[in-house]
């Protein structure tokens, strides 16, 4: 059984969720609580394996108290997210300050998305107990101390055909926030698939454009990819990449989920076996189940190198787990060397050409 806490201001959404997560049989919601402070003495008496946590609550911000969990007590927790942009900012935040995942909360008369939105909470309380907070929460360096080394210029740029792949669910944001940090402002261009909802991408790519010396942005349909920037499928859409008129650009489509995701780190993985083959890199990171195994394993048919997050450095080792057992993986690296690992592969790809 998986015991869960509940902590929300808001009576109806207590209510809303102890339903919706009670419908698990494997789910016991051991208590809810109104605030912070009436949470922070249940979280020591109940014990409890995951939290949700709403953001805006009186008498301390969920930020606050959050930073304060991953501090004294490291628990998972799934934070419980409104679709706005200061929703996406804080959200985002809370992602960087050790929350496992969130769920946006469907519209305040709660209709028309509950049962997706139940259905979200009951996987992502089941995926942030099989997380390892406590062991990232150890790994953490201390602040003002880098994640990753300084990037030195890359010799790759040289090659216009070379393109860098990365897929992420459950723990991405801070795992690709790593990755770019460590890679060249010079680099090949960079596409990525994270599972996110419509209305968080664009904060996310604005926040790794902060954060990273590369250029980040949310895709856009038809836009060329450029070596120094990065490029985030858009919440709600896939991503692919395409070759027209003898240009690398990003292709945007709303079709069909594909391995329950949309965007799908498979979609993006296959396009990119298939239009840029043996010049290709890909990375996959973090996350629940096996979108991006097939894709990755598609990869390095086509000759290109492959990398998976290690099981020691990823919250969740489903998906990089679910390629190595496919033999999609070439090798498997700690997330703090990922960034250079595929550099190193992209020049030993251009000095054997």
């Amino acid at each position: 059984m998986i015991k869960v806490l509940i902590v929300d201001d808001s009576a109806l959404i207590r209510s809303v969720l102890q339903t919706l997560l009670s419908e698990d049989p494997n789910i016991h919601v051991v208590g809810t609580a109104c605030d912070p402070m009436d949470a922070r003495g249940k979280i020591k008496t109940l014990n409890p394996d995951v939290v949700t946590l709403d953001i805006e609550m009186p008498n301390m911000n969920g930020l606050a108290f959050l930073e304060k969990i991953m501090r004294l007590r490291p628990t998972p927790v799934v934070m419980i997210s409104t679709l706005t942009q200061k929703g996406a900012q804080e959200t985002l935040l809370a992602l960087e300050l050790g929350a496992v995942d969130f769920v946006a909360k469907p519209g305040h008369d709660l209709d028309g998305g509950l049962e997706q939105f139940g259905r979200e909470v009951r996987e992502k309380v089941i995926a942030a107990s099989q997380s390892d907070v406590r062991g990232r929460a150890m790994a953490r360096q201390p602040k003002g101390t880098p994640s990753t080394a300084a990037p030195v210029p890359s010799k790759v740029n040289s090659s216009r055909k070379a393109l860098i792949a990365i897929g992420a669910s459950t723990g991405g944001v801070e795992a690709i926030k790593t990755v770019l940090s460590g890679l060249p402002q010079d680099c090949p261009p960079v596409v990525i698939a994270q599972h996110m909802p419509p209305g968080f991408t664009e904060r996310f790519a604005a926040r790794l454009n902060e954060v990273s010396g590369l250029t980040v942005v949310e895709a856009t349909d038809r836009q060329v990819v450029k070596p120094g920037h990065a490029y985030i499928a858009p919440g709600g859409a896939h991503l692919r990449v395409e070759y027209s008129s003898g240009q690398l650009k990003c292709r945007i489509g709303e079709d069909d989920v594909v391995s329950g995701h949309r965007p799908s780190v498979d979609v993006l993985f296959k396009s990119v076996a298939q239009q840029v083959g043996p010049y290709a890199v890909g990375a996959i990171l973090t996350g629940m189940g096996k979108d991006g195994a097939n894709g990755l394993l598609e990869m390095r048919n086509a000759g290109a190198y492959t990398i998976g997050q290690s099981q020691s450095s990823a919250l969740i080792y489903g998906m990089p787990g679910a390629a190595n057992s496919l033999g999609a993986v070439q090798e498997e690296a700690k997330i703090e060397s990922i960034a250079s690992k595929l550099i190193a592969a992209l020049e030993a790809k251009r000095d054997a050409a």
